[in-house]
């Protein structure tokens, strides 16, 4: 519920504090305790997410009650790919630390990069649920589907997830899939993710109960609905009165869980949920962005509006609204996701089309051609580095790569990926740390080594401390702020579109200090008025708290104004130069 809501998710005392209620609901087989998402924030608030794992899972351990995690396959519980051997041990660690059961997707529904998730997690004493990444294209059959069940199976998978981490998986079609794995491989417990965001979920719930789903994902108030799943108590009713035999449900621990919630949410948790996430929308339907990135897709689109209006007022075009601006990304979106080869629209291949429809649009209204800027992670996407995508590229971004003198790659992606816990041992040795029981210090440092060093010095906690510091005070909390707040600069993007009519806003991607050195022409030096820019190269950084990001400009031309102060603090989105 938590990753589907905001940022965070509760601390280990407020975890601690809600299992007992959960457990006393008196309805839950299964409860998801922890990932990807899960572990990164323990370390990004100063926590060690090792202590939070081992304590969360004890009272369901207890209780009898299976405790399961998400990890992504190739790319483990972070974002990018991760060596063998570091995977391994994610394995031996989770298992070690009360999971009972690994539930592991590839974005793109590649089965190789599911096969050794499969393996490691039997080997380690896991059940392992091997997950289809739902969604609904001309490409996304049931017959599609079911191949790669047969390599799952093959593998030794214990179970299927039926992902549908955007809820736009349609009823009918997931209810002759469940079918199908149900006749041709009986013993597999089938278990089904459905997402609230374009209302499909309820059918869809039903549909696969229906034809021999064992377990269904849900929710409880007040984070329910919405973009998260539905609430427990309508299903559950909604089971009942199908036929179906299913738990008592205590109130009374709903009550206490729902109250819990609502507590933890005002305590801080609240500051990071955007309220967008409590709305459902038949607008997903179409671009079948899954519900979860919807509150940061929101948040890049409010500074990209000022780029694209000042683009459009060169062009002679009304402003947009960020209604509007929304529905035509969400059409980009339908109209790229084809051409990019129908990615499952999931984490990170979401961000990836989404980001591409973004630079279209701002192409478009420039009166440039589509494709002009895509970056080297959708690339990598596209040439095959993170595994075989669903359908067919089209041919223009097959050209595009022939351009570039990009080769695609068709083996193994983990083979691109050497060993590297040596490496990580030698490091902790080096540092003086110890590895932990299980090993289980080593293999964060090997999963996440910047926040996990982050964690150990100490800068995680009092980062994260000075964060909720300003959001308390904007609330009007009487807290004393440590840092400045870093907000927009006070000046008319109209002023610079009237003065350079053809000019085009650079923005920054990410708040942090603004460091315009840069090698530009064999020149080391801050950009200046007249400086030469490269469409899709970088022209500056932004200095966060986890290293540098670029700054790129959308198109070739030179600088004709620079907005932002070299060495000052700038907010995500924020305009610090016209290129023209």
């Amino acid at each position: 519920m938590w990753q589907s809501s905001g940022k965070y998710q509760p601390r280990v005392d407020q975890l601690k504090k809600v299992a007992p209620a959960i457990i006393d609901m008196g309805c839950f087989d299964r409860v998801e305790t922890n990932g990807g998402a899960f572990e990164q924030v323990n370390l990004l608030y100063g926590e060690n997410p090792n202590i939070a794992v081992r304590k969360w899972t004890a009272p369901f351990n207890k209780a009898g009650i299976q405790t399961h995690m998400l990890e992504r396959g190739l790319n483990a519980i972070r974002m990018n790919p991760v060596p063998a051997d570091v995977r391994e041990l994610m394995f031996k660690v989770k298992k070690a630390q009360g999971v009972d059961i690994a539930r592991s997707f590839c974005g793109l529904n590649d089965h190789r990069n599911l096969k050794l998730s499969v393996e490691y997690a039997k080997k380690w004493g896991m059940i392992s649920q091997a997950a289809l990444s739902i969604t609904s294209s001309p490409v996304h059959t049931v017959a599609y589907y079911m191949d790669v069940v047969d390599h799952l199976v093959e593998y030794g998978a214990d179970e299927i997830c039926l992902k549908d981490m955007a809820g736009v998986g349609r009823p009918s079609s997931l209810g002759k899939l469940t079918r199908e794995i149900k006749k041709k491989y009986p013993h597999i417990i089938i278990q089904y993710h459905g997402h609230s965001g374009p209302g499909f979920s309820p059918a869809s719930m039903l549909e696969v109960a229906r034809a021999g789903a064992d377990y269904i994902d849900v929710a409880v108030e007040p984070l329910s609905w919405g973009k998260v799943h539905p609430d427990i108590i309508t299903i559950r009713e909604m089971l009942r009165a199908d036929g179906f035999l299913v738990k008592d449900l205590n109130m009374d621990a709903y009550m206490e869980v729902r109250k819990l919630t609502q507590e933890f949410i005002d305590d801080f948790l609240g500051y990071w949920i955007d309220p967008q996430n409590k709305a459902m929308t038949s607008l997903l339907v179409g671009c079948g962005l899954p519900g979860g990135m919807m509150g940061s897709m929101m948040a890049d689109l409010r500074p990209f509006l000022g780029a694209i209006n000042g683009a459009g007022k060169t062009a002679g075009r009304d402003k947009m609204t960020l209604d509007t601006l929304m529905v035509k990304l969400f059409d980009e979106v339908q109209y790229v996701w084809p051409k990019l080869g129908y990615p499952p629209l999931v984490t990170p291949f979401s961000q990836y089309v989404k980001n591409t429809a973004l630079m279209n649009l701002l192409s478009v209204i420039q009166g440039k051609e589509r494709w002009t800027t895509i970056d080297k992670d959708t690339w990598g996407m596209i040439l095959g580095k993170s595994g075989k995508l669903p359908g067919p590229l089209a041919p223009e971004i097959i050209e595009k790569a022939k351009e570039n003198n990009f080769e695609f790659y068709t083996g193994n992606p983990q083979d691109m990926y050497p060993d590297e816990l040596p490496k990580f041992r030698q490091m902790m040795k080096e540092e003086g740390w110890d590895c932990g029981q299980d090993d289980e210090e080593l293999f964060q440092l090997a999963m996440h080594e910047r926040q996990y060093r982050d964690y150990k010095s100490g800068i995680a906690k009092e980062r994260f401390n000075a964060e909720l510091e300003e959001l308390r005070a904007k609330a009007g909390a009487p807290i004393v702020i440590k840092r400045p707040v870093v907000e927009m600069p006070e000046f008319s993007i109209e002023e610079y579109t009237q003065k350079y009519p053809k000019a085009v806003p650079v923005q920054v991607s990410v708040k942090g200090q603004l460091l315009w050195e840069i090698d530009l022409d064999d020149e080391s030096k801050a950009p200046v008025v007249g400086t030469a820019v490269k469409a899709g190269k970088a022209i500056g950084y932004v200095q966060t708290y986890y290293g540098r990001e670029e700054i790129i400009s959308a198109i070739d031309g030179r600088i004709v104004a620079v907005t932002g102060k070299q060495g000052k603090n700038v907010a995500k989105g924020e305009i610090v130069a016209f290129v023209q």
